[in-house]
């Protein structure tokens, strides 16, 4: 019986799967670079806003601080989104005229809220709480980038699954202290710029991030008046020593000791320990993030 196929057909049935091969490969990498691509992730991108608010102006300008329009991000999950009578505050005072007010000034008179476009907006699955990163170390600008320096608002990260983990496996490297979370220049500690944190006792009913203190000053330079402002009446006439040999700073008398950090691996550590974060095998369930 004579052969159907010629024996070509055996290099070409090869080629034909390895071209496949290559093409589900392809295809495989270029789902993987879309899907974390600004396309989808709308990374960078400066949506349109009812009235172009400018953080650059209202931060960096005018020393507004996150918390006059951002009221309830120590103490609950929302960050929340400031209502026009905030914005009256000001601007029934100054700019009463300008064009680009003019939706302000239309909602403050017919009540009706402005409708802002989320820049940062989570799955509905996705539970994020602003009260305990905030209350546990995280800085306002490890999730939102400088927003100080914004003009327009815009998402600096991607707020995907794979960053939201990459951050809890080691929280260490963004965790600070609690007194600069607000801080957008906030700088990790380095040889020539170094941060001192003390340990108190813990209280109950307040978040344990509270119980340390950190400052950038070297505690043996500051006078004990001043120093002892943050400690109970009964330690304000204890009188700052220090250790160069051991880098430790104390309250003599009463041992309460101040620890150099030079890096942020060993601060992060530190605090990641005194704030009480939990590991990643401590976060066995799923609903920890989605609800």
């Amino acid at each position: 019986m004579a052969q159907i196929f010629d024996r070509s057909s055996n290099a070409l049935a090869r080629a034909s799967l390895v071209l496949t091969g290559l093409i589900v490969i392809a295809l495989g990498v270029t789902l993987d670079q879309l899907q974390r691509s600004p396309w989808v992730t709308r990374q960078g991108q400066r949506p349109d806003q009812p009235v172009p608010f400018s953080h650059k102006h209202h931060v960096q300008g005018l020393g507004l601080q996150c918390q006059y329009c951002h009221v309830t991000v120590e103490k609950s999950s929302y960050a929340g989104i400031p209502p026009t009578k905030t914005c009256i505050n000001c601007h029934s005072q100054i700019w009463t005229n300008a064009q680009l007010l003019e939706p302000v000034r239309s909602s403050w008179a017919t009540g009706q809220s402005l409708v802002w476009t989320k820049v940062h907006d989570l799955p509905d699955f996705v539970y994020f709480s602003h009260e305990i990163h905030v209350n546990k170390g995280l800085g306002c600008s490890s999730c939102h980038g400088r927003v100080d320096q914004m003009p327009l608002m815009y998402a600096q990260n991607t707020l995907q699954m794979e960053w939201c983990l990459d951050c809890h496996r080691n929280p260490a490297k963004n965790i600070r202290p609690t007194g600069e979370i607000y801080n957008m220049a906030w700088e990790s500690p380095a040889e020539d710029r170094p941060v001192w944190c003390s340990v108190g006792d813990e209280k109950s009913g307040l978040p344990t991030a509270q119980s340390v203190n950190c400052t950038t000053k070297d505690p043996a330079t500051i006078p004990a008046e001043v120093a002892s402002l943050n400690m109970p009446s009964l330690l304000r006439t204890a009188a700052l020593v220090s250790d160069a040999g051991t880098g430790v700073t104390a309250l003599n008398q009463y041992h309460v000791e101040y620890q150099k950090f030079t890096s942020q691996d060993e601060l992060g550590h530190f605090l990641v320990d005194h704030y009480k974060i939990r590991t990643p095998k401590e976060l066995t369930s799923c609903e920890v993030c989605h609800r």
